[in-house]
């Protein structure tokens, strides 16, 4: 089946009489990789929310914002992750211009909200461990504010291209929508600048500063629980543990889709391979199935 006529806006790599970027069967080959990573992603992440709504013990300051990157890891493989796996199954994006507006706007909306909750998590922790306030301690309403914060952050920066400050476009071979990274004019240019800067470097370096206060006030914790055995020093170092690794999994999982995007938008001339361009993208929605894993067996709470 041939995809439909395209209009000028459509995507970057399949225009109208182009051949397609990959063969039936790299096709249905990306589809399959999507559905092994979407359809594990969506039971885990249900299963999170559902764990912690039944279990009063978990709803906790720090387990609210691991509920709330489920709530948003969840929306993230219902919207991309599922018709990724159905563009795929077609071979081309299926859902008209429309379409690729809607899902790249609930994808990216999502996607950083998941991202400025690891941020969060980061400083909650910090405030936690390190407690730089000294006896304020980190409450139910600081964390239902901190993922307040988050859902406004995101829509905030991701609504603009609605109104005609940057676009959503197709990316990779054409089956998955997003920002806008490849059109050169200075209106979508600015755009893309500043979204990655507030989206993703700004939360990185709140990432970033907080860990690094952390590991340095736990080398202190890690030296008393050695002499003293402590229960809650050691238990303070699992949690910590758990996030770290949570963190690490999701900058492997997104530095490479932001590293490539602001590659492209420095050099908008270079020649990517829609193949190449895909990777990043597929390796960003894996990120779904990796963040529940991590926190239903680091968490004793729930296994």
């Amino acid at each position: 089946m041939q995809p439909p006529e395209l209009s000028k806006n459509a995507s970057f790599y399949m225009r109208p009489q182009e051949e397609p970027p990959l063969s039936r069967a790299g096709f249905i080959t990306l589809s399959i990789i999507m559905a092994f990573f979407t359809i594990p992603a969506i039971v885990l992440n249900a299963t999170v929310i559902i764990v912690s709504l039944m279990h009063k013990q978990l709803r906790q300051p720090l387990n609210y914002a691991l509920m709330n990157m489920a709530v948003a890891d969840l929306g993230t493989a219902m919207t991309g992750g599922v018709l990724s796996v159905v563009n795929n199954a077609h071979g081309y994006f299926s859902l008209g211009r429309t379409g690729c507006v809607m899902e790249g706007f609930a994808v990216s909306l999502c996607g950083i909200t998941s991202l400025c909750t690891v941020a969060l998590i980061a400083v909650e922790r910090m405030f936690v461990v390190c407690k730089p306030l000294g006896q304020i301690t980190f409450q139910k309403k600081h964390a239902i504010g901190g993922i307040a914060l988050t859902w406004l952050w995101s829509l905030a920066w991701n609504m603009p291209p609605l109104f005609g400050w940057g676009r959503y476009e197709m990316e990779g071979v054409g089956t998955s929508c997003a920002p806008d990274w490849h059109n050169t004019d200075p209106n979508n240019v600015s755009y893309i600048i500043a979204y990655f800067a507030v989206c993703f470097a700004f939360p990185f370096t709140l990432i970033l500063i907080s860990y690094g206060n952390l590991l340095r006030t736990l080398r202190q914790v890690s030296k008393m629980a050695c002499v003293e055995g402590g229960a809650v020093a050691k238990g303070e170092m699992k949690v910590a543990f758990m996030v770290i690794l949570m963190v690490l999994s999701f900058l492997v999982s997104w530095l490479p889709y932001a590293g490539l995007a602001m590659f492209v938008v420095c050099r908008p001339d270079a020649k990517i391979h829609p193949l190449v361009g895909t990777v990043p993208v597929y390796l960003a929605k894996s990120s779904t199935a990796y963040n529940p894993i991590i926190y239903i067996f680091l968490n004793k709470q729930v296994i």
